[in-house]
């Protein structure tokens, strides 16, 4: 009897043991959350993705806005219909029917709402545009690759020494032979060359580092050959007030920008890289600043009309430097590049290159501005994300600083994420 007795509490206390204990791990094991990557950076959800029989539930306008997919709700027959380039998806709440194009595919889990949020299955809705899914188990991660998309790409040209030739990056072959290379992943080439004083007069070798080359004729030539843009760099700064003191002299700005408009007969555009205004002055002086410079850029474009393209290359808006009103000189420059680097850490951080082109956009139209990318600064993984930063948000394109400094694994990155646009 005694045997049986302990034999009931022995058992007693295992199914007891094994209720307390497999509850929190069942618990533990639904409320794990799942990290949804976007070519390498999370998006971010005001409803938590939730896995349901294999099936990874996403809020549908969330992931549309992040892949740049049109969306619209009927609120009646609480339909999803997404649109992106020649697909039309239509998703409905409780409905195991979907449709690509009007063609039905069954869903293992249908459409639901959740806290006034419509959740819609990942994988489906994203292959269904072309964007590449992969589901890591033992991370809780979904990976989402977009697919290559049409952008601008302006790739920095510069002097460099034998290892980092902006030539040889290029070209694929030791100065002055030359080859496709690596010309079939640029639009144009921004040709660091150029500088100006404080008198208006440009200059091909500045204090600054920056120059014209011997057999400088030799690179337009093969850039014509290879049918990639070409635009004059004037890289000027203002550490010792050169820049200031220019844009403050009625008399230089004439004389730069006649310069300027002749010299530029022999390129496709100009690029505009004046750098450090209003770093330490008062407000009320960084407000003149701004106004001298736009009345430059303005100028410019009256002088040389419509015939060439305007760049700007300008500190990111939440840089230290505020000379710069990007609003005015949006609506005057073709594109503007926002060098959305020199943070202080390496790699960039992410989540400043997000706040330097979500403040940007405020100001100027997307289909104008070129995300500017510090190589230096960046390994592969976080030179993909940067481009995918880029495609997320719809820019035209991307800037690479620079030439010469581009390895093989960014090389790929290029290749397998952007189309470069051809104008």
């Amino acid at each position: 009897m005694e045997i049986v007795k302990r034999f009931f509490t022995l058992i007693f206390s295992f199914i007891f043991f094994s209720v307390i204990v497999s509850q929190p791990l069942k618990a533990s094991a639904q409320e794990k959350a799942i990290t949804v990557l976007l070519d390498g950076y999370p998006l971010e959800f005001e409803v938590a993705p939730q896995l349901e029989e294999g099936t990874t539930l996403v809020p549908f306008r969330a992931i549309a806005e992040a892949l740049n997919v049109n969306v619209d709700w009927n609120d009646i027959s609480q339909t999803v219909t997404a649109t992106y380039k020649n697909s039309i998806v239509k998703l409905q709440v409780g409905n195991k029917i979907a449709y690509k194009n009007n063609t039905p595919s069954k869903l293992l889990v249908a459409p639901k709402i959740v806290n006034n949020r419509v959740l819609i299955p990942l994988r489906f809705f994203s292959e269904a545009f072309g964007f590449d899914v992969k589901w890591e188990q033992e991370t809780y991660t979904v990976k989402i690759n977009s697919p290559a998309r049409e952008m601008s790409v302006i790739g920095f040209y510069a002097l460099g020494d034998e290892k980092t030739s902006s030539w040889t990056n290029l070209f694929g072959k030791k100065y002055p032979e030359y080859d496709t290379g690596n010309t079939q992943y640029f639009t144009s080439i921004a040709l660091g060359w150029y500088s100006l004083d404080s008198s208006g007069n440009l200059l091909t070798k500045s204090s600054t580092g920056w120059q014209r080359p011997e057999g400088w004729e030799k690179v337009l030539e093969a850039l014509s050959k290879y049918k990639l843009k070409s635009e004059m760099v004037l890289h000027v700064t203002d550490g010792d007030g050169t820049l200031s003191n220019l844009l403050f002299s009625d008399e230089a700005v004439r004389k730069a920008i006649s310069a300027i408009s002749e010299e530029a007969k022999l390129y496709d555009g100009i690029n505009l890289d004046f750098e450090g205004l209003g770093l330490t002055e008062k407000e009320e002086d960084i407000a003149k600043i701004k106004e001298k410079f736009t009345e430059f850029v303005e100028l410019l474009r009256e002088k040389i009309g419509s015939s060439k393209t305007i760049t700007l290359t300008l500190h990111a808006p939440n840089s230290a430097y505020k000379g710069y009103d990007y609003k005015l000189l949006g609506q005057v420059a073709d594109k503007i590049i926002v060098m959305a680097y020199d943070y202080g850490q390496k790699p960039e951080p992410e989540k400043l290159v997000i706040q330097a082109i979500e403040e940007t956009l405020k100001e100027v139209p997307k289909e104008k501005v070129i995300l500017g990318i510090s190589i230096p600064s960046e390994t592969p993984e976080s030179f993909a994300i940067k481009v995918g930063l880029a495609k997320r948000y719809g820019l035209n394109g991307i800037a690479l600083w620079r030439l010469g400094l581009i390895n093989d694994e960014m090389w790929e990155v290029l290749k397998t994420s952007i189309i470069p646009a051809k104008t």
